[in-house]
């Protein structure tokens, strides 16, 4: 059996007005958890996150794998939507991550990355991190390591990159964000918030980061060996949603999925 991951981190979007800061930081942080796992990690930072390399390396992780590996793909960046085109959303939209080449009109749709997972031969387990646009409720959560810095919101509108004839093509139509991500196969998504809020951007400790991703590497440290998936969501949610980062961490897969011990 072998455990080979991916992290994704992109700060640089050029031709948008969208830079983020904590990005890179969320893939180093992810590569040395998942190192220290025993996972062999690849890493894709800023311009070498292109949509074409994206496609490529995680193709590679998934297609490559043999019965009882484990594929784990962290992405932190922008999301964003375009106008459905195959039919098969509700919300007439569907959802993708912006690549670094974003501005060039290339991104990753919810169908590609269905197609790259459904890749997978049977018996390969895989797990997609991601903490990039969705948003939310107002709850109280542990604040006291985060910075009093603003965060921004990790979801990249449209009107930056998308040309006047598609937007054209989208009015009237519902707001929902992410929804589609839920539907990208594998066994297990994890994600930085609801379909219908934003990931934020943000600052602790004077260490730019994402919310969802600082929290989540917070709380394996307080779980005990052998913690499932599920426990390490619920450890989250101790933190996620807060006054100031009103975003909902959610988990989608298989109840026997969701127990699955973690990183094995």
């Amino acid at each position: 059996m072998s455990k080979r991951a991916l992290t994704i981190g992109i700060n640089d979007y050029p031709g948008t007005d969208g830079d983020l800061a904590g990005c890179v930081n969320d893939a180093r942080d992810w590569g040395a958890v998942l190192g220290a796992q025993g996972y062999e990690v690849s890493t894709l930072l800023d311009a070498a996150a292109t949509r074409d390399a994206m496609v490529a390396h995680i193709g590679d992780r998934v297609a490559g794998a043999s019965a009882g590996d484990t594929v784990i793909i962290t992405y932190s960046g922008h999301g964003t939507w375009v106008p459905d085109r195959s039919g098969d959303e509700s919300d007439g939209r569907d959802e993708a991550l912006c690549p670094h080449d974003i501005g060039d009109g290339k991104m990753l749709l919810d169908d590609d990355l269905h197609a790259l997972f459904d890749q997978r031969p049977a018996g390969v387990r895989v797990v997609l991190i991601s903490d990039s646009c969705h948003s939310g409720s107002v709850t109280r959560g542990d604040e006291a390591d985060l910075d009093p810095a603003l965060p921004r919101a990790r979801f990249l509108p449209p009107a930056s990159w998308m040309s006047l004839a598609e937007l054209a093509a989208c009015r009237g139509r519902p707001a929902a964000l992410m929804g589609g991500m839920t539907r990208t196969g594998g066994d297990l998504l994890l994600a930085g918030c609801r379909d219908t809020e934003f990931s934020w951007d943000t600052q602790f400790r004077g260490r730019p980061n994402g919310a969802f991703t600082y929290y989540a590497i917070k709380t394996l440290h307080t779980l005990l060996p052998g913690a499932s998936y599920q426990q390490w969501f619920r450890a989250i949610r101790h933190y996620l949603p807060s006054t100031r980062l009103p975003q909902s961490p959610q988990i989608f897969g298989s109840r026997s999925a969701r127990h699955f011990e973690l990183f094995t």
